[in-house]
């Protein structure tokens, strides 16, 4: 089963794009479900929400739809008295498990989470206080690539996060893997010139994908997707709605 979507819905450089001008904010995901069937929430990795805010989202949102909801940040860029966000965390979670509309838990890791016993140890803690939520690990150090790793994250239920970014040293590149039941892509777009040197966020995914790199993906895609319960694409490269377009283009294609 196919989910394609976008990375966060809510940006104003959409307005034109996409959203409608004079759309309320109050709107946006319910027009953006008309066209999508799930959706990868970011805020959640900056600050935890309130249950009544994913209680909105998903009553914004149809039958099927489904979220992905991006680690909070001290859960992946701290090691070291967090368990009480994590129990936050999952809480916060219940109204989307309680309506089967959790897709998955997405925990992506800073690059300089490199492969060590003791970092694959804490992955192990995150498996174990995130207890039976599927879980998707987006690895940023190339370091992580190694048979060893796809084996242990199949044998604890981890799924393996495939990327496409620029091809730089260090990065990972466009290896497709599925580990769990859950298979994972993520584009985050190909600006190699933005990726560590900018200065504002957005600049990094700012890059428009031509067909003929997206279509490098289609048998990488098919192939995950037979393997697995269900497969989530999602576009990052958000500056000025080009993951709508993303997005747009590859349901095209693999239609």
């Amino acid at each position: 089963m196919l989910y394609l979507g976008t990375a966060g819905f809510s940006y104003n450089d959409w307005v034109g794009p996409f959203y409608p001008l004079g759309m309320p904010k109050g709107e946006w995901l319910r027009y953006y479900a008309r066209e999508f069937n799930c959706c990868e929430i970011n805020a959640t990795f900056y600050t935890v929400p309130k249950p009544a805010t994913l209680v909105s989202m998903a009553n914004k949102t149809g039958e099927g739809f489904l979220f992905s909801i991006k680690a909070n940040q001290r859960m992946t860029h701290e090691q070291r008295e967090n368990e009480d966000v994590f129990t936050a965390f999952r809480e916060v979670l219940t109204p989307l498990i309680d309506r089967g509309m959790m897709g998955c838990v997405l925990a992506q890791f800073p690059y300089s989470f490199r492969f060590n016993v003791k970092n694959r140890d804490y992955l192990e803690i995150v498996r174990e206080r995130l207890r039976d939520l599927p879980v998707v690990i987006e690895f940023r150090n190339a370091q992580w690539l190694r048979h060893e790793v796809f084996d242990w994250l199949r044998r604890n239920e981890l799924g393996f996060c495939c990327v496409d970014e620029p091809r730089l040293p260090g990065l990972l590149p466009p290896v497709a893997e599925a580990t769990s039941k859950v298979a994972y892509v993520r584009f985050h777009g190909r600006n190699e010139e933005k990726w560590w040197q900018h200065e504002h966020a957005y600049e990094r995914y700012d890059y428009s994908y031509s067909p003929g790199e997206l279509a490098e993906w289609l048998p990488k895609i098919r192939d995950l997707d037979q393997k697995v319960e269900r497969t989530f694409i999602f576009a990052n490269n958000h500056w000025r709605g080009q993951a709508v377009d993303t997005i747009r283009q590859l349901r095209m294609m693999l239609d």
